[in-house]
């Protein structure tokens, strides 16, 4: 797995007491997570974080961590950090839990600042990475570790990562009245699965649509878009897989993409909003949208949601309203006037009526 990561670090400023816990939440919640990509080892092309490979195999030979132990139990394993550069390196290493990011979804590892309660604190660093780690340049360092299940672990898979994050500022970024000292990061993956029952689960939730219609319809194309969240409500990661439709009146077809794979991890716990742009989107019907989530390795595991909306064009309804109500003004107006210059007929004689 190959990351790009990036973590911050406060510099002082006189006002960094008063806005430090505004700006750690910030972080926490965005720049400070360590997303990951693809299924490849965590290499920036200036250092990589691997398993360490054994004797005579190629660096890259595990891309992540795959453990497996029973409640109450300890492994071991070793992380080797491999320094490309031409200088030496110094890193700060930890071991912490993994995250989807909310918004779309992506694998990430939480910053130094958070504390991990999960797999993160099951792992046990040896003293001397304490402090600062440094490896040469052109060389590696290999660092063991100890992985310690609680007795009172729950079944199921969890995930976290050891970082090797790099304690050069390589700039410094203001926000607000204090300055944020940027560095970069490098995560390894760890997944460990405690053994019990297994129980995928996933949700569709919160189908929402949002559209965006042209003046005049038909003139150019309706615009929406699909809205919607995925919650993994078991205990073992999915990979999922999402089918979009929507029907119209009298269950005219108007929107069907066959199911994809959302090339995701969705992790034990994690809810994540994902949305679908429709560039044609109807503009006048009655439209049931649905969306259907599943996982390739569990067949059975399916879940749908859907929401109606109307489209309709307003702005048009809106302009023949007001054009309509100026007409229906402009009839009664003349036909007030036409009754005024109108000659009133003489009153009956009741004197000849008799």
């Amino acid at each position: 797995m190959r990351t790009r990561s990036r973590t911050r670090s406060r510099t002082r400023t006189p006002l960094h007491g008063l806005l430090h816990g505004l700006l750690l939440s910030l972080l926490l919640l965005g720049a400070g997570l360590l997303p990951a990509g693809a299924a490849r080892a965590a290499d920036n092309g200036t250092w990589g974080v691997f398993p360490t490979p054994a004797a005579g195999a190629a660096m890259t030979d595990r891309a992540y961590f795959f453990h497996q132990g029973t409640a109450g139990t300890a492994l071991g394993d070793s992380v080797t950090i491999l320094n490309s550069s031409d200088k030496d390196l110094t890193f700060q290493v930890f071991a912490t839990d993994a995250m989807n990011t909310p918004a779309g979804g992506a694998f990430a590892l939480l910053p130094v600042e958070s504390k991990p309660k999960d797999v993160g604190a099951w792992i046990a660093l040896p003293p001397e990475t304490a402090g600062t780690v440094t490896v040469p340049a052109k060389g590696r360092k290999d660092i063991p570790f100890t992985v310690k299940v609680p007795a009172d672990a729950t079944p199921g898979d969890h995930v976290g990562g050891i970082v090797a994050l790099n304690t050069a500022v390589e700039g410094v970024q203001q926000d607000g009245k204090v300055q944020v000292g940027v560095k970069r990061s490098v995560g390894a993956r760890l997944y460990f699965r405690v053994p019990g029952p297994l129980t995928p689960g996933l949700s569709v939730e919160d189908v929402r649509i949002s559209r965006s219609a042209p003046l005049l319809p038909w003139v150019r194309s309706a615009r929406a878009t699909v809205s919607y969240a995925l919650v993994n409500r078991g205990n073992v990661v999915v990979e999922p897989k999402v089918t979009v439709s929507a029907e119209g009146l009298f269950g005219r077809r108007v929107l069907d993409r066959p199911a994809r794979e959302l090339r995701l991890t969705l992790l034990p716990g994690q809810r994540i909003e994902l949305t679908e742009p429709w560039p044609d989107a109807p503009q006048s019907d009655w439209v049931t949208v649905r969306i259907t989530a599943g996982a390739t390795a569990h067949p059975d595991l399916v879940s749908r949601s859907e929401t109606d909306f109307i489209a309709v064009p307003w702005p048009a309804v809106g302009l023949f309203l007001v054009l309509a109500g100026a007409g229906v003004t402009l009839w009664v107006l003349r036909r007030r006037r036409r009754a005024e210059h109108e000659p009133l007929e003489p009153a009956p004689d009741l004197a000849q009526a008799r």
